[in-house]
């Protein structure tokens, strides 16, 4: 077993640790998109699709909004999983720190732009009348939480990098919790509607945020905040941050688009987008989940330079995914006429879930495969192919497949189009990252690194294992990250 400086990834089965973490941020994804979903559900209860439609323009704009907190996360467990698995602890707590300052700064600032030009956002994606006063009310309340959301989403990163999966999981499933408990009281014990929701939100961001932020602390995985060490951490995370931003925002945007296409066909047809958005990162959670965890993974074995185990990885995250995908894709296309009578909805919006669930889950399984090799990207010192390859889904073959889509296809034609988009990039993507994870093998001595390479002797059995471990470790073929460079 590693010792706690080098990291627990760095040892025993990949599949396993793929699993572990992935079922671990499963969890707390699942729970926090089921309250997303039950949310929405409360929304449609009120009656009115109106409502629901406006809701899903918020949550459209929001994606975006959110997409720049998964970058910035995505850079900060890239930079602190490297340094524990090369034990430089010392490094990595300063790194965490750090990442969790620049996040709210930069994510403040985001949320004072988007509150401030709000109503022209929703104008620009096809919301109108009712719709979007609904939007840009939700909005104007949900969105202040902004800061809240980067503090959760890093220090969730932060213990995924570490190898601490149950707290990983506790970080989210506190926030939903809190929402799943206040949004009814607030909808309809107080009577605010659509405003307790945007209020419940709020707070359970809040509560996600300080759990995040005090596990971290409880795990000595934060060092006293530094102007200093900001200022070193700047460069290398905002190397890391910059592409992984720019790709996660891809798909938002890329969501944005296919909103503005379907609000041509009503409504209801928004409010049937707006439920299968859902329905997507509730179903598919496990493969959001799988692309953060082997982040962690992956980094701690290429920090290790353990070349033959990052591969490994890669492998085993794509049969996961794609396994993963199968049994979803099979329990949707079961459940579609039972969500679309749950959800009320009218024949433009039934005819986009039935259309999701039958056809374009399937098509995720791509989808899936894109986010795996991304992480990969992302940890192996090719950030910018990430962004290449979403750019090139999202801004190139994406709108290729909505003016492909025929207009006797109807609203569904969104759907179709973007499962398109996915198995053409996500195929190419796979294929990438495969050649990627297999180019990283070299044998180099090992680094000085900021702990003794075993523990001074005690005289305990598992002292001079570790010492045997050590010694053995010394004469291994390791991978050398700096090849990538």
């Amino acid at each position: 077993m590693a010792d706690r400086g080098s990291g627990r990834f760095t040892t025993g089965s990949t599949m396993r640790h793929v699993a572990v973490m992935t079922a671990a941020g499963s969890a707390g994804l699942f729970f926090l998109f089921l309250v997303d979903f039950a949310t929405l559900f409360f929304v449609s209860l009120l009656g009115d699709e109106t409502l629901t439609a406006g809701v899903g323009f918020a949550w459209a704009i929001q994606f975006v909004t959110a997409s720049v907190g998964i970058g910035l996360s995505i850079a900060a467990m890239a930079l602190v999983s490297r340094s524990i698995g090369a034990r430089k602890r010392e490094k990595a707590r300063s790194e965490a720190t750090s990442a969790i300052v620049i996040t709210v700064c930069v994510l403040t600032v985001t949320a004072i732009s988007v509150i401030a030009l709000r109503r022209p956002l929703c104008a620009i994606i096809g919301a109108e009348g009712e719709a979007a006063e609904v939007a840009a009310r939700f909005l104007l309340i949900s969105v202040s939480s902004l800061p809240f959301v980067g503090m959760s989403m890093v220090s969730a990163s932060i213990l995924r990098a570490e190898g601490d999966a149950r707290r990983s999981m506790l970080v989210t499933m506190t926030g939903g919790a809190v929402a799943l408990a206040l949004a009814p009281l607030l909808m309809f014990t107080l009577g605010m509607g659509v405003d307790g929701a945007a209020l419940a939100m709020v707070v359970s961001r809040a509560a996600s945020s300080l759990t995040g932020v005090r596990f971290c602390m409880g795990r000595a995985l934060l060092a006293p905040p530094s102007l200093r060490g900001a200022r070193l951490m700047a460069r290398p995370f905002f190397a890391i941050a910059g592409p992984a931003v720019a790709t996660q925002l891809s798909t938002p945007l890329a969501n944005l688009l296919f909103t503005w296409w379907v609000s041509d066909f009503g409504d209801s047809a928004v409010a049937g987008w707006a439920v299968a958005s859902r329905l997507t990162v509730l179903s598919f959670g496990g493969i959001f989940a799988l692309s953060g965890a082997i982040g962690g993974i992956i980094g701690q074995n290429y920090g290790a330079r353990l070349g033959e185990r990052v591969a490994r990885t890669y492998r085993d995250a794509l049969i996961f995914a794609t396994c993963y995908v199968v049994s979803a894709w099979a329990l949707l296309a079961t459940l579609a006429p039972v969500l679309v009578r749950g959800f009320g909805v009218s024949d433009a919006g039934a005819s986009v879930i039935l259309a999701f669930c039958y056809v374009g889950a399937g098509g995720f399984m791509f989808n899936g495969a894109l986010f795996v090799a991304n992480a990969a990207f992302n940890n192996l010192g090719r950030p910018l192919w990430s962004t290449a390859f979403n750019w090139t889904r999202d801004a190139v073959v994406t709108p290729l497949a909505l003016v492909s889509v025929p207009t006797t296809l109807g609203a569904p034609g969104v759907v179709y189009a973007q499962a398109v988009a996915g198995v053409l990039v996500g195929a190419a993507a796979v294929v990438a990252g495969w050649r990627l994870s297999r180019s990283i093998g070299f044998t180099i001595a090992p680094e000085k690194t900021d702990w003794p390479v075993a523990p001074p002797p005690t005289g305990s059995a598992r002292a001079a294992m570790a010492m045997m471990d050590a010694r053995r470790g010394d004469a291994a073929p390791l991978a050398k990250p700096d090849a990538l460079d």
